[in-house]
């Protein structure tokens, strides 16, 4: 690694930081529209009143009950659901996925009657709010043709009646859901019934704060736009779409509660979330609110379904037109590398082996296999600069502590024998993609939650080797020994670069050991599988750096060096190394002047 790679593994690891601390996942909110959201009143579509205003999480959760009829609970069930429903306001209060559990071993719910409340109201033509909570439905169950679980609930109103029909497929994470109401043609006013849902989302995984940062409200305009909240936002988030909406989603880090419109779309939506880092036990509060068309409920076609499930890429991408977008895989070229490179080649592996840590190591060697050529060019470059090094080193004997002009002398070296200082470089920016591809991978795949492996037993969470009796700010309350290990194989790396060097001399050698201990502090609280697939990577490296030696000859290089110099003779040096020189030596000449006019 010479001076010049060292600089820029220097500002692709800056960037890195930079990506991690400004730009990490999900600040994207509102991306398709290109707008931030404002807290605006919602306009209705022209010719019809305006929207019924959104109910708060409080007003929602703590709506008075006016009948005394009494509440039962009714549920259904299938291979992966448990959906319980309450017979007042005929709505879903609880959903229990089966196949999961809680990082504590506790069953797996994804809301219940405490921590989440859903709602529908409509306005009669007289003023009156009618709230579905207000009402006692009667409830039946048949079932459907394929085996689906069918569940009805009825209620009388103003001379007609309110139908909700839920439909359970015997294994699925979708609800079907119809609403119809029958004879209220002249009962109903002519503005949208709205739909709202609050919850009250709590601690599921390990690390609280990933838990917190990975929940958002992510919804998908009907003009086919996607947006969300911003995740990791402290302060309250709020975005409202007065247009079409077709699906909105809760999004509980490795979880989603979602409603997507099937037929006509929701006439608009609106959305917030609220945070109280001081409470533990309700880690985001998200709300929902959506309008239904009035005229298509009426008319029997308010068909929706609710999807309660893992988020996991290739189910969701079957449920809705961009419903996968609740699995963060980055945005722009590093989703693309995720989605059509590291998934495909991820879920090949785990047809075959049980493991995922060895899934996660064969990806590595499948990777840097890919890669090689742009790593051989790399080392090439270093041996080039190895060779250089008796003649950089009459550079610095001859021109003494003139760092400028020794600088510049260098340039004029590497242009004399066709070396090019930034060819180390350029085949690492090229593998940058997938560099960051991984860090938007490894804690969002759900293929690794509570995966255990040696003596991690989350790969979708840090690993605690040890846990510590106090806490170190920006380094945690614990030990993540696959971070300390993929420290130590960078430090030594780096150090046995250093050792072969040609020109990493004076400052840039300290600089080349800062990264890696920051990396340290960094990555303490990362997703284990990235921290482990890292030193895999570095071990990797290890190997490619000593087969690469058998096909890299110094005595050769030095030849062709030698036929360069002899080839350039009389050129002069053109292109970017001519304007780098240039600029070197304006800098020499603006020092000087500064010198005469101090003196």
């Amino acid at each position: 690694m010479d001076k010049n790679s060292a600089t820029g593994l220097f500002l692709i690891s800056a960037l890195l930081l930079i990506y991690l601390f400004f730009f990490s996942p999900k600040a994207e909110d509102v991306k398709a529209t290109g707008k931030t959201p404002a807290p605006t009143t919602a306009v209705a579509p022209t010719g019809t009143p305006a929207v019924i205003p959104a109910l708060t999480p409080e007003a929602a959760l703590d709506t008075a009950v006016t009948s005394g009829a009494v509440a039962q609970d009714v549920a259904l069930s299938n291979e992966n659901l448990n959906i319980t429903f309450s017979t007042r306001g005929g709505r879903v209060t609880a959903v229990r996925l089966k196949k999961y559990k809680t990082f504590g071993g506790q069953p797996l719910d994804l809301f219940d009657a405490k921590s989440a409340r859903m709602d529908t109201q409509f306005r009669t033509i007289d003023g009156k709010v009618i709230k579905f909570s207000d009402l006692v439905f009667q409830s039946a169950t048949s079932q459907a043709a394929g085996g689906a679980s069918v569940l009805t609930f009825t209620a009388p109103v103003a001379g007609g009646s309110v139908v909700q029909t839920y439909s359970l497929p015997a294994n699925s994470f979708e609800l079907k859901y119809d609403l119809r109401l029958n004879g209220l043609e002249r009962t109903v006013a002519k503005e949208p019934l709205t739909f709202t849902f609050v919850d009250r989302v709590r601690q599921t995984e390990q690390d609280l704060a990933q838990n917190r940062n990975h929940t958002t409200i992510n919804h998908y305009l009907a003009a086919g736009d996607q947006g969300s909240l911003a995740e990791a936002s402290e302060t309250p988030e709020e975005y409202k779409a007065t247009g079409p909406v077709k699906w909105a989603a809760h999004k509980h880090d490795f979880f989603v509660a979602g409603l997507i419109a099937d037929q006509q779309p929701f006439t608009g939506g609106a959305f917030n979330s609220t945070v109280n880092l001081a409470d533990s036990t309700t880690i985001k509060t998200l709300s929902t609110t959506l309008t239904l068309p009035v005229d298509e409920v009426a008319q029997g076609r308010g068909q929706y379904r609710f999807f309660f499930g893992p988020n996991a890429f290739n189910l969701l991408k079957e449920v809705a037109p961009e419903f996968d977008r609740n699995v963060y895989l980055g945005w722009g070229l590093f989703r693309w590398v995720n989605r059509f490179v590291v998934l495909p080649v991820f879920h090949f592996l785990e047809q075959y082996i049980s493991s995922y840590g060895v899934i996660i190591l064969l990806l590595v060697v499948l990777i840097k296999l890919v890669t090689w050529p742009l790593t051989y060019k790399t080392y090439e470059s270093q041996a080039r600069m190895k060779v250089l090094k008796p003649e950089i080193d009459e550079l610095k004997e001859k021109y003494g502590d003139d760092a400028t002009k020794v600088q510049q002398e260098t340039m004029k070296l590497y242009s004399t024998f066709g070396v090019s200082p930034l060819s180390g470089c350029v085949p690492t920016l090229l593998t940058l993609p997938i560099l960051f591809a991984m860090f938007q991978f490894f804690p969002n795949a759900i293929e690794l939650r509570q995966q255990s492996f040696l003596w991690a037993k989350d790969l979708s969470s840090y690993d605690v080797f040890a846990k510590l009796p106090f806490y170190v700010k920006w380094y945690g309350d614990h030990i993540s020994m696959f971070t300390l290990l993929m420290t130590a194989s960078t430090l030594l790396m780096t150090w046995q670069s250093n050792q072969t060097n040609t020109a990493m001399q004076g400052p840039m050698k300290t600089y080349s050991y800062l990264m890696p201990i920051i990396f340290l502090f960094v990555l303490n609280s990362f997703a284990a599988g990235l921290t482990w697939y890292y030193f895999v990577s570095n071990v990797v490296t290890f190997a490619q750096q000593a087969i690469t030696k058998f096909f890299v000859d110094d005595t050769k290089i030095r030849a062709q060096l030698d036929a360069n110099k002899i080839k350039n003779k009389d050129k002069k040096p053109g292109g970017l190394q001519n304007r780098i020189a240039e600029a070197m030596k304006a800098a020499q000449e603006r020092e000087a002047q500064a010198k005469k006019k101090q003196s």
